[in-house]
């Protein structure tokens, strides 16, 4: 409670800082060579991710794309630092038709990105060999998904193990011709057993889950599993914590322990610490309205805190129900959704892909895309428009990552029967930045769960590195960080499972190579 007393007093009693710089965003989809779309009929209804992973090798993100009915389809980047964005499509051994989603893992520790496909039929788990080529996986690593409607996926590596744990999420069954409710299949809960996976465990009850994510959410050093859930295909059901305790079943979080009984049409998930207290918040995207979550109380004697939680989206700006443009006054239909520094003020923006689900008459059918940016008194202002984002293609899948390695982060949207859309951030006037890739011998090579922490005036603002959320798709790479108007910005990594490195002061715009007991390294394209 008294978290919520500071909270209301800080809302109401702060002075309105400057505006944030609102970034500018220029469509560059044709002239960057991207053709893909997200393809087919009901049964792809939700879905349609992008994934960005350097499987070249050069550092520059290469992007891969679900299909739908259509073979998903690899691109890579042709892009020259600070330049427009160049891709060609190449043969990668992903072109498989039935892709809901993609999501890249260094599963095996080569150094060689891996793909997780999810589809409408058997998921497959993709090998990774270099030079943007993928194969199956092979039959020693023991993967085996059962047919269903994918339409979720979070990895982690618990203490202890050499290889990671997934998290599949499924949606309703394709063989029920009329969708009755309680139609939900099972997500599965993939463990590994030494170097290989056991077989999968069903995480009963299950409720339609449209994102999954593995999340430190008290920094105990023992992750969670959020699922965010869509109503409209069960009964009975909510949003849902899996706790894990290393060799221990996974059990659920109670009301009794403060899980906080919610039921949305959920959609996405995206976490980042808004308020610099080291906690995550958690904006989880909806129909009619959207979430976004912050800890009831932060115990002050350094006891962990309950997983209670309370909504903030109405107070901060965040709750994006409604189009904003374009005449259409019917509630939003919200799906993927990222933070990501797009001005380099050092706060992070809040980015939402927005969709009808097909042609649903209760629901806007022009519903542009929000580019929430981040005030100093920690609300959000709407600039979609201003930006040049406010797409009113229906949306699915999103990312935002650097394209072209200038510093601020480029915009990648999925759409539904509709080609794929890419921004170049242009915005002239933005503060410094870092951005950093975590390295690490043994398993676990990317540091999923790290926390990388970067010390300014005004607090340590903290990150979680996780792979996961969002909607069907997601971003393996360089991890960025705006400093605002700092030349320099102390950076530290606490490692997962307990070992923090020591602080380190790092320059402002350029790249570095952090790992475990030994300097950070600069890097360079080319």
């Amino acid at each position: 409670m008294r978290r919520l007393l500071l909270l209301a007093a800080f809302l109401a009693t702060a002075v309105r800082a400057e505006e944030p710089l609102v970034p500018r965003f220029v469509e560059e989809t044709a002239t960057a060579g991207l053709a893909s779309s997200y393809d087919g009929d009901w049964e792809y209804m939700v879905g349609g991710g992008v994934a960005a992973l350097d499987c070249s090798g050069d550092g520059f993100p290469d992007l891969a794309f679900a299909g739908g009915a259509s073979p998903a389809s690899l691109w890579r980047n042709r892009s020259t630092r600070g330049g427009p964005l160049r891709f060609l499509k190449v043969e990668s051994g992903i072109e498989i038709p039935a892709v809901t989603g993609a999501y890249p893992l260094d599963v095996d520790a080569d150094g060689r990105p891996d793909l997780m496909l999810l589809r409408q039929g058997e998921s497959r788990l993709l090998r990774g060999l270099g030079d943007c080529r993928f194969e199956p996986a092979p039959e020693g690593w023991g993967f085996r998904a059962p047919s269903a409607w994918s339409s979720a996926f979070s990895a982690t590596w618990e203490a202890g193990q050499d290889w990671p744990t997934l998290a599949l999420g499924t949606y309703i069954d394709p063989a029920e011709e009329f969708f009755p409710w309680g139609s939900c299949t099972d997500n599965l809960l993939v463990r590994p057993e030494g170097r290989h996976f056991a077989a999968p465990q069903p995480l009963k009850p299950s409720y339609c889950a449209l994102s999954l994510l593995f999340t430190d959410w008290d920094r105990s050093g023992t992750p969670s599993l959020r699922v965010s859930n869509d109503r409209e295909y069960y009964k009975g059901g909510q949003e849902q914590l899996w706790r894990l305790a290393p060799a221990a079943p996974p059990r659920l979080a109670t009301e009794a322990e403060g899980w906080a009984y919610l039921r949305i049409w959920g959609m996405g998930i995206a976490s980042r610490d808004l308020d610099l207290d080291g906690f995550p918040e958690y904006a989880l995207t909806s129909m009619a309205d959207n979430k976004l979550q912050t800890l009831v109380e932060v115990p002050a004697d350094g006891r962990r805190p309950r997983p209670a939680f309370v909504d903030v989206a109405f107070p901060r700006g965040a709750i994006a129900q409604r189009p904003y443009t374009g005449g259409d006054v019917r509630p939003s239909t919200a799906w993927h959704a990222e933070f990501a520094d797009v001005n380099n003020d050092a706060r992070p923006d809040l980015f939402i892909a927005k969709g009808n689900v097909d042609a649903m008459p209760d629901f806007a059918a022009k519903d542009p895309n929000n580019l929430l940016l981040l005030r100093a008194d920690g609300t959000f202002r709407e600039t979609g428009l201003e930006a040049g984002v406010a797409s009113m293609a229906t949306s699915r899948g999103a990312t935002l990552a650097d394209l072209n390695l200038d510093g601020l982060p480029d915009l990648v949207v999925t759409n539904r029967r509709a080609p794929a859309q890419v921004w170049r951030n242009v915005t002239a006037g933005t503060g410094h930045w870092l951005q950093l890739r975590l390295e690490q011998p043994g398993p676990n090579r990317d540091a999923i769960g790290a926390w990388i922490e970067m010390r300014l005036p005004d607090g340590v603002h903290a990150r979680e590195v996780t792979v996961g959320g969002g909607h069907a798709g997601g971003a393996l790479g360089w991890w960025h960080m705006g400093l605002g108007p700092e030349a320099a910005a102390e950076v530290r990594i606490l490692w997962p499972h307990g070992h923090a490195g020591p602080w380190e002061r790092l320059p402002a715009d350029g790249f570095f190579v952090l790992s475990p007991d030994a300097p950070a390294r600069p890097w360079q394209p080319g």
